[in-house]
């Protein structure tokens, strides 16, 4: 049996970033969720499906994994490794929409508990600890402000030469973090038992060193 890390927050609050520098830190696998969850929508958005139904019956000629080449992560979609693909706007959004269906989250749902059953592992998503793993070991919920986060992802965005609005981002991420807490099916919310980590005034390192902290005060001790 693997020894559970779960990480959840809303969209913008670093927790793949977190998530792969704690797994590195302990030798873990890192299961970002997040990406299988984008390449789904890229998927959809590839075929050009829209509507609850037509996404449900669709996601299962999907076929995601993921495997690791050089010790990154690679998320393969139908054979292609589509990983640099993941991070575009507009797939970030359709997976904030199709994440709710509950035939898309079905069809990803054993391989993310197959790994955690077998592996030392850290996942991030929105709902880790409240529905994928609820009896890991050690659970996080990693948030930070909406502006905060839209000034992260407007920073990210503008190294890359891309143009972009700073009030748009922040509205998207508003917009987001609104659909994320209410849809019906598994919503974004700390689970009982997480440690809420607010990282608005921290850096990187600071934030891994309070997962890791409580980490070794749940397990090691």
């Amino acid at each position: 049996m693997g020894i559970n890390i779960a990480i959840d927050g809303p969209a913008g609050a670093g927790k793949s970033t977190i998530a792969k520098k704690v797994a590195k830190e302990l030798s873990f696998i890192y299961v970002d969720t997040g990406a299988m969850y984008r390449a789904m929508a890229l998927y959809l958005l590839e075929k050009n499906i829209q509507g609850d139904e037509a996404i449900a019956t669709a996601c299962h000629d999907a076929d995601i994994s993921i495997r690791y080449e050089n010790g990154e992560q690679q998320v393969i979609l139908n054979g292609e490794n589509v990983t640099a693909f993941l991070r575009r706007e507009e797939v970030g959004n359709m997976a904030s929409v199709s994440s709710a269906n509950p035939e898309v989250r079905a069809h990803l749902l054993k391989l993310q508990r197959t790994l955690a059953k077998e592996n030392d592992v850290v996942m991030d998503g929105r709902d880790i600890g409240t529905t994928i793993l609820p009896d890991a070991e050690v659970k996080i919920f990693l948030t930070a402000s909406p502006e905060t986060r839209a000034n992260r992802r407007y920073l990210e965005l503008t190294e890359k030469g891309e143009t972009c609005d700073m009030n748009e981002i922040l509205k998207t991420i508003i917009e987001r973090d609104v659909r994320d807490m209410n849809r019906a099916v598994s919503p974004l919310k700390q689970a009982e038992d997480a440690v809420l980590v607010d990282s608005s005034d921290m850096g990187i390192d600071e934030v891994v060193e309070k997962i890791l902290s409580v980490y070794r005060e749940k397990v090691t001790r």
